[in-house]
């Protein structure tokens, strides 16, 4: 029986959670039913590395240019798929809202299954030339998929899509690896056992909120809650949010470790993991904090309520406001009894997103789209 032909196309494999979960899912959907591509726009990105040698790879450039985003509206879509896309697949998935959606859009191949996968409730139209053209061309997919309820539901209001078909479907965890990972010893971090230690991962960027992390870190710490934050990544932000940490003598209890290729052993040993974001789409990081059985304190974005349960069960999720930050943080720091409680319960939470669920669930819409 031919296998079904796969087309997985995203703008780069850079240090982000959506590139991530992209490399699991293609590395681990069954390749005795389907041939896959991973194709990205620019050849560029620390998850290269974790492609699988079974899924095919391969790129349109070599390197980002600038103004990339604006050159490329002064294509069509059709244009546009017609020129990055040379081969003929069973199923085209643009992996990401925005440029990867605006590409295959454009296929016009009546053959070809389109999938677009949002992760982000940002705004749906960037990316593209106008609203109407975004809504167009979301229009044009036969599958959207969304990585959480409250994803789903901000598209919804709006985006006035009606032809696609709309389902969510969760991000694929290495379970298995992340936890051997996060076995390993940490040499370069000495966390201080006399003081709570929080941890941060992701792209320090302005969505993610680590500068009002850093504001909420100074009135703890003024108010005598004494604990240490440490930041995995890097990003654009970080100089601005370095300026504030140094001016304001935070420098010992507020740390950037930059970019590590096993975030998970460092996570392991923190007390609490924090996500101070404004918005998300369906968190990695979270979920990797409840693989490796560290409790989680939130804002409240999209996702988490699907992650932690809407009811503080398996985590602590906050108003998302600095003030809410500051009340959440404020509790996980002050108590050691809740700690351990959320450190029994994420373990518990983490087998609802198993591997193997959520391969499987991608796998199963693969099948039924081929049949239609």
């Amino acid at each position: 029986m031919a296998k079904t032909r796969i087309l997985f196309l995203i703008p780069n494999l850079m240090h982000g959670g959506a590139e991530k979960v992209l490399v699991n899912l293609v590395n681990n959907l069954d390749s005795e039913k389907f041939d896959i591509t991973l194709q990205t726009v620019f050849d560029v990105g620390v998850h290269k590395k974790s492609v699988s040698p079974h899924v095919k790879y391969k790129s349109v450039f070599k390197r980002m240019f600038r103004g990339n985003s604006v050159i490329m509206k002064l294509f069509s879509p059709k244009m546009l798929y017609n020129l990055f896309v040379k081969e003929k697949y069973d199923i085209a998935v643009a992996y990401l809202e925005g440029p990867a959606a605006r590409i295959i859009s454009g296929c016009n191949d009546k053959d070809t299954k389109k999938i677009c996968v949002i992760h982000t409730e940002q705004k749906t139209s960037i990316g593209f030339k106008s609203p109407d053209e975004a809504r167009a061309c979301y229009d044009a997919f036969d599958t959207i998929v969304f990585v959480s309820e409250t994803v789903k539901d901000t598209f919804v209001k709006s985006m006035n899509v009606t032809k696609p078909s709309l389902t969510v479907k969760y991000n694929v965890n290495e379970v298995e690896q992340i936890l051997e990972s996060s076995k390993q010893s940490v040499d370069d971090v000495k966390f201080d056992e006399n003081s709570v230690n929080l941890i941060s991962t992701g792209k320090i960027i302005k969505v993610k909120g680590f500068d009002r992390l850093a504001r909420v870190h100074k009135r703890l710490i003024d108010e005598g809650k004494k604990h240490n934050i440490y930041i995995l990544g890097v990003g654009e932000e970080q100089e601005n949010i370095q300026k504030y940490i140094s001016e304001n003598s935070l420098d010992n209890s507020f740390k950037f470790l930059g970019y590590r290729d096993n975030p998970y052993k460092y996570v392991a040993k923190a007390d609490a993991y924090v996500c101070s974001s404004y918005k998300e789409g369906f968190s990695t990081a979270v979920t990797e904090a409840l693989v490796v059985g560290t409790p989680v304190v939130t804002t409240l974005c999209s996702g988490m309520e699907e992650l932690l349960g809407k009811n503080d069960e398996y985590g602590l999720i906050v108003e998302n406001s600095e003030d809410g930050l500051y009340s959440g943080m404020k509790k996980m720091i002050e108590s050691a009894q809740l700690r351990a409680h959320y450190a029994q319960k994420v373990k518990e939470r983490a087998k609802v997103f198993s591997k193997e669920n959520t391969v499987r669930a991608y796998e199963k819409l693969f099948e039924e789209l081929v049949k239609q």
